[in-house]
Parts: structure tokens; C-alpha cells; sequence
């Protein structure tokens, strides 16, 4: 039976779209699976529906900015061009306040993927991934501009600290549940543990291999920041964790090196190199109020991704 233009729209356009875009969500977490980034996107919409609509919204307009930009079809289809949008639409929503908070994420998700085109086009020639970088760059700038803009509010979860008052405190309990969940969640911002079930179970979905790797990374961040005496808090919140997930799903899953019969173990060298790179990037950035986000990661990841580049046999 012949389809009529609603049909055609629907199956032609939309549907494409709406996949595409899913995978911007999953591709966050390294992985091109439509069904796990609708999985993430409960997760999300569950722990806060404005934050769930933000996300979709900025899956969208990346995806969008790609296909009208003219972007190779198999970069769009993959979700490469919505990650970062997501990402910035996502911290944006989170990290400013006042009226304009809703246009200034949905237009920082927009620029994210022009900023994203373009450092693929600069990165491509070294053959290293730009990973969540332009997120990190574009997000960072935004943030640091509220001081000097005056339409643009700084939420006030985001406080300057001075270093020379500030007090290193490592007190406080640990539950190793709930940091468990905490650490997965929080790549989507996330730190409660029915997102992070949800979150897990995506992961999974989409091959057991990523699921163990993300929680082997999850396990070493938590003992390395320990063990090197991180602040518990900071450790319950899942704030060491995150980057540490990504950088051994990356460096061990989706960057491996078939080469190598030690990848197992770079993984694991990667995860734990990011937790002090995790507490320099953050104690760096105090004095500005400026989350760390994921550059901890993306910082790892290079380091390892470029070292192959002479050593490859890690």
C-alpha cells in the first residue's frame, strides 16, 4: 500500500530524526545505540522532567545544526553531532538562572555542535577524538561570561572560593551503594540511585563488555580517591567517579588498541590517573566557581590515546 505525505514525513524525516538524536544521548556515554539513550533519557526525565526536556530538545537541535549544516550523514546518523549539545544544554539548564536560562541552553546546545564540526575538522588531522570538549570549552566560556554580562545569571550553586580561605575536609560517611550509583549518574548530572540504575541497565543493553568496564571504572575511582584521601563528600557525590568511567570505557572499549594485550590494564592506569587530574582540574577552577565537568576525562584519554601514537603496543 502506497503511503500517503503524513506516512512519508513520519518514516522519511522524523522518525531518523528522533533516532538520531537518541544516540546523541547514548553517545555521551561513548555508545551509538538509540534505545539506550531513550533508557538515559527516562532516567533523566525521572530525576527532573524539566531537565529530560532540555536534554531532548538539545539532542535535537544538534542533530538539526548537522543535517541542515550539510554534515557527512553517517556522523549525524551516529549521534556525533548531538553529544555535545546535549551536554551543553544539560549544564547550561543546571548551572544558570534567571529568565533567559531555557534560550541561552537551548542556543549554547546549537553553537555546540558548530564548535564540535569545527574541532573535528582541526582534531581529525592528528587522529585524536575530540570527545566532550567542545561541550567543556563552549560551557566554561558561557559560565565565565555571566560576570561580565549582566542578562546572564550565574545559579548559585556556583560559588568563587578564594584559596587561601578555603579548608580541605575529609569528612564525612561513605556508603558504597549509594557512590556506586552516584558515580554512573553523574555524566548525565545525575546522583540519585534510581537514575543511576536506570543508567546501568542502558549501558548494559547496549553490550555487556561496555556494562563491566563502566563498572570496573566506577570501583577504581572509588578506591583510588580514597586511598589518596579525597574528601568524602565529594567521593559519595560520585564526583571522582564519572571521568573515571568514561576515560576506561573509552581508552579499554571504544579507542581500544588490538595491538596490545595489556588494554585491560592502560584502561585501568587511565581511570586512575584521572582522579588526581580530577582534584588539580577542580581545585584550579575554584576561584572561578567553574565545575570541572568532564575535562578530567577528555584530558586522560588524550594522554593515553597520544602515547599509543609512539608506544603502540599499550
Amino acid at each position: 500500500m502506497r503511503k500517503d505525505g503524513h506516512d512519508t514525513f513520519i518514516y522519511g524525516s522524523l522518525i531518523p530524526l528522533l533516532s538520531a538524536s537518541l544516540k546523541g544521548i547514548s553517545q555521551v556515554f561513548l555508545i551509538e545505540k538509540n534505545i539506550t539513550g531513550f533508557i538515559i533519557l527516562i532516567a533523566i526525565t525521572v530525576s527532573s522532567y524539566s531537565l529530560g526536556i532540555i536534554t531532548l530538545l538539545s539532542a535535537i537541535i544538534g542533530t538539526l545544526v548537522g543535517k541542515f549544516g550539510g554534515a557527512d550523514e553517517r556522523l549525524v546518523n551516529k549521534g556525533l553531532m548531538g553529544y555535545n549539545s546535549v551536554l551543553t544544554g544539560m549544564a547550561l539548564h543546571l548551572f544558570l538562572s534567571g529568565p533567559y536560562m531555557w534560550v541561552v541552553a537551548l542556543v549554547g546546545s546549537a553553537l555546540a555542535a558548530i564548535i564540535t564540526a569545527a574541532l573535528m575538522q582541526f582534531m581529525g588531522e592528528i587522529g585524536i577524538p575530540i570527545l566532550s570538549f567542545p561541550y567543556i570549552i563552549l560551557t566554561w566560556s558561557i559560565l565565565l561570561a555571566t560576570y561580565k554580562l549582566d542578562t546572564i545569571k550565574l545559579s548559585p550553586s556556583l560559588t568563587p572560593q578564594n584559596l587561601l580561605n578555603w579548608e580541605f575536609n575529609t569528612g564525612g560517611k561513605i556508603h558504597f551503594i549509594d557512590y556506586i550509583f552516584n558515580g554512573i549518574g553523574q555524566i548525565y548530572f545525575l546522583a540519585n540511585a534510581p537514575a543511576g540504575i536506570l543508567i546501568f541497565i542502558a549501558v548494559f543493553w547496549a553490550g555487556k563488555k561496555l556494562g563491566i568496564y563502566a563498572a570496573i571504572g566506577n570501583v577504581v575511582a572509588f578506591l583510588t580517591a580514597y586511598i589518596l584521601g579525597g574528601e568524602h563528600t565529594l567521593i559519595m557525590l560520585g564526583l571522582y567517579g564519572y571521568n573515571a568511567i568514561l576515560t576506561i570505557v573509552a581508552v579499554s572499549v571504544v579507542f581500544t588498541n588490538e595491538n596490545s594485550r595489556i588494554t585491560p590494564l592502560i584502561g585501568i592506569l587511565a581511570a586512575v590517573l584521572s582522579v588526581p587530574i580530577t582534584a588539580s582540574v577542580s581545585i584550579l577552577l575554584l576561584p572561578y566557581g567553574l565545575p570541572a565537568l568532564t575535562m578530567p576525562f577528555v584530558l586522560s584519554t588524550w594522554l593515553i590515546l597520544g602515547a599509543r601514537k609512539v608506544l603502540p603496543r599499550l
